[in-house]
Protein backbone atom coordinates (compact mmCIF):
# COMPACT_ATOMS: atom_id res chain seq x y z
CA UNK A 1 0.00 0.00 0.00
CA UNK A 2 2.70 2.10 -0.33
CA UNK A 3 2.99 5.41 -2.40
CA UNK A 4 5.32 4.05 -4.99
CA UNK A 5 6.89 6.95 -6.33
CA UNK A 6 7.32 8.33 -2.69
CA UNK A 7 9.35 4.92 -2.10
CA UNK A 8 10.97 5.34 -5.75
CA UNK A 9 12.86 8.71 -4.58
CA UNK A 10 13.89 7.69 -1.21
CA UNK A 11 15.38 4.52 -2.75
CA UNK A 12 17.01 6.29 -5.22
CA UNK A 13 18.82 8.95 -2.87
CA UNK A 14 19.38 5.74 -0.26
CA UNK A 15 20.64 3.31 -3.40
CA UNK A 16 22.91 5.66 -5.33
CA UNK A 17 23.47 8.64 -3.28
CA UNK A 18 27.59 8.95 -2.90
CA UNK A 19 27.56 6.56 -5.54
CA UNK A 20 26.61 3.62 -3.16
CA UNK A 21 29.63 4.08 -1.21
CA UNK A 22 28.53 4.66 2.61
CA UNK A 23 27.88 2.76 5.17
CA UNK A 24 24.12 3.10 5.10
CA UNK A 25 23.75 2.54 1.69
CA UNK A 26 20.23 0.61 0.99
CA UNK A 27 21.60 -1.97 -1.85
CA UNK A 28 18.06 -4.25 -1.78
CA UNK A 29 14.30 -3.45 -1.75
CA UNK A 30 11.95 -6.25 -0.72
CA UNK A 31 8.93 -5.60 -2.99
CA UNK A 32 6.12 -7.52 -1.30
CA UNK A 33 3.76 -9.07 -4.30
CA UNK A 34 4.67 -9.21 -7.77
CA UNK A 35 2.70 -6.45 -8.80
CA UNK A 36 4.35 -4.06 -6.73
CA UNK A 37 7.50 -5.58 -7.42
CA UNK A 38 6.61 -4.73 -11.43
CA UNK A 39 5.77 -0.99 -10.26
CA UNK A 40 8.78 -0.64 -8.42
CA UNK A 41 11.15 -1.94 -10.78
CA UNK A 42 9.55 -0.11 -13.57
CA UNK A 43 9.50 3.24 -12.04
CA UNK A 44 13.25 2.55 -11.03
CA UNK A 45 14.43 1.79 -14.28
CA UNK A 46 13.04 5.36 -15.42
CA UNK A 47 14.96 6.90 -12.53
CA UNK A 48 18.36 5.06 -12.74
CA UNK A 49 18.73 5.40 -16.45
CA UNK A 50 18.80 9.22 -16.00
CA UNK A 51 21.08 9.42 -13.00
CA UNK A 52 24.25 11.93 -14.53
CA UNK A 53 27.82 10.23 -13.64
CA UNK A 54 30.47 12.80 -14.23
CA UNK A 55 32.94 14.85 -11.50
CA UNK A 56 32.71 15.68 -8.33
CA UNK A 57 29.44 17.88 -7.94
CA UNK A 58 31.49 20.71 -6.80
CA UNK A 59 32.76 20.74 -10.31
CA UNK A 60 29.67 19.96 -11.78
CA UNK A 61 26.65 20.67 -9.03
CA UNK A 62 24.40 18.88 -12.07
CA UNK A 63 25.56 15.29 -10.89
CA UNK A 64 24.01 12.69 -9.22
CA UNK A 65 27.07 10.72 -8.35
CA UNK A 66 30.76 10.80 -9.05
CA UNK A 67 33.53 8.39 -9.67
CA UNK A 68 33.98 5.24 -7.13
CA UNK A 69 37.20 5.47 -5.05
CA UNK A 70 40.06 3.48 -6.82
CA UNK A 71 40.42 1.36 -9.64
CA UNK A 72 40.44 -1.79 -7.63
CA UNK A 73 36.98 -0.66 -5.79
CA UNK A 74 35.53 -0.06 -9.86
CA UNK A 75 36.59 -3.73 -10.33
CA UNK A 76 35.65 -5.06 -7.44
CA UNK A 77 31.99 -3.50 -8.09
CA UNK A 78 31.61 -4.63 -11.88
CA UNK A 79 32.65 -8.37 -10.49
CA UNK A 80 29.58 -8.13 -8.41
CA UNK A 81 27.57 -7.09 -11.57
CA UNK A 82 28.87 -9.95 -13.54
CA UNK A 83 28.55 -12.25 -10.48
CA UNK A 84 24.74 -11.42 -10.20
CA UNK A 85 24.13 -11.23 -13.87
CA UNK A 86 25.99 -15.20 -14.17
CA UNK A 87 23.94 -16.30 -11.15
CA UNK A 88 20.50 -15.32 -12.58
CA UNK A 89 19.23 -11.94 -11.75
CA UNK A 90 17.77 -9.56 -14.09
CA UNK A 91 20.30 -7.07 -14.87
CA UNK A 92 17.51 -3.91 -15.61
CA UNK A 93 19.89 -1.07 -15.62
CA UNK A 94 23.45 -1.33 -16.52
CA UNK A 95 25.62 0.97 -15.69
CA UNK A 96 29.27 -1.06 -16.16
CA UNK A 97 30.18 0.77 -19.16
CA UNK A 98 29.30 4.08 -18.72
CA UNK A 99 31.61 6.39 -20.56
CA UNK A 100 32.31 10.27 -19.06
CA UNK A 101 33.78 12.57 -21.62
CA UNK A 102 37.40 14.26 -20.92
CA UNK A 103 37.40 12.03 -17.90
CA UNK A 104 37.98 8.21 -19.88
CA UNK A 105 40.20 7.28 -16.97
CA UNK A 106 38.30 7.57 -14.10
CA UNK A 107 36.63 5.60 -11.96
CA UNK A 108 33.32 6.05 -12.87
CA UNK A 109 30.54 2.90 -12.68
CA UNK A 110 26.92 4.40 -13.70
CA UNK A 111 24.14 3.05 -11.43
CA UNK A 112 22.73 -0.45 -11.81
CA UNK A 113 19.32 -2.06 -10.70
CA UNK A 114 18.63 -5.86 -10.34
CA UNK A 115 14.87 -7.77 -10.43
CA UNK A 116 14.48 -11.02 -9.33
CA UNK A 117 17.12 -11.14 -6.58
CA UNK A 118 16.68 -14.01 -4.55
CA UNK A 119 18.65 -14.42 -0.98
CA UNK A 120 20.98 -17.27 -2.36
CA UNK A 121 22.57 -14.98 -4.67
CA UNK A 122 26.05 -13.55 -3.83
CA UNK A 123 24.27 -9.45 -4.95
CA UNK A 124 21.81 -10.08 -1.96
CA UNK A 125 24.16 -11.74 0.77
CA UNK A 126 27.10 -8.96 -0.07
CA UNK A 127 27.58 -5.67 0.89
CA UNK A 128 28.63 -3.97 -2.78
CA UNK A 129 29.44 -0.63 -1.15
CA UNK A 130 28.74 0.72 -5.44
CA UNK A 131 25.52 2.07 -7.28
CA UNK A 132 23.74 -1.29 -7.47
CA UNK A 133 20.33 -1.81 -6.18
CA UNK A 134 18.78 -5.50 -6.37
CA UNK A 135 15.04 -6.27 -6.07
CA UNK A 136 14.21 -9.22 -4.17
CA UNK A 137 10.15 -10.34 -4.75
CA UNK A 138 8.38 -12.03 -2.05
CA UNK A 139 4.70 -12.63 -1.56
CA UNK A 140 3.39 -11.03 1.67
CA UNK A 141 4.59 -9.28 4.36
CA UNK A 142 5.41 -12.24 6.52
CA UNK A 143 7.82 -13.24 4.25
CA UNK A 144 9.42 -9.43 3.82
CA UNK A 145 10.17 -9.76 7.81
CA UNK A 146 11.47 -13.06 8.18
CA UNK A 147 13.88 -12.27 4.90
CA UNK A 148 15.27 -9.17 6.67
CA UNK A 149 15.59 -10.74 10.11
CA UNK A 150 18.08 -13.65 8.73
CA UNK A 151 20.09 -11.29 6.34
CA UNK A 152 23.86 -10.61 8.04
CA UNK A 153 23.92 -7.43 7.58
CA UNK A 154 20.42 -6.18 8.64
CA UNK A 155 22.38 -2.70 9.43
CA UNK A 156 19.38 -0.75 8.70
CA UNK A 157 15.99 -1.24 7.15
CA UNK A 158 13.10 0.91 6.32
CA UNK A 159 9.32 -0.35 5.26
CA UNK A 160 7.13 1.81 3.09
CA UNK A 161 3.18 2.22 3.62
CA UNK A 162 0.30 3.57 4.39
CA UNK A 163 -0.94 1.40 7.45
CA UNK A 164 0.17 2.94 11.09
CA UNK A 165 -0.40 -0.50 12.09
CA UNK A 166 1.85 -1.98 9.91
CA UNK A 167 4.44 0.07 10.28
CA UNK A 168 4.41 -0.61 13.76
CA UNK A 169 4.43 -4.45 13.55
CA UNK A 170 7.68 -3.59 11.30
CA UNK A 171 9.46 -1.78 13.87
CA UNK A 172 8.39 -4.55 16.75
CA UNK A 173 9.38 -7.74 14.58
CA UNK A 174 12.48 -6.33 12.52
Amino acid sequence: DADIDQAVNALMGAAFGAAGERCMAISVAVAVTDAVGDALVSKLAEKVKTLKVGPGNVTDPENDMGPLISAEHRDKVRQCVDTGEAQGASLVVDGRDINVPGHETGYFFGGCLFDHVTPAMDIYQQEIFGPVLSVVRVPDYASAVQLINNHEFGNGTAIFTRDGDTARSFGDEI
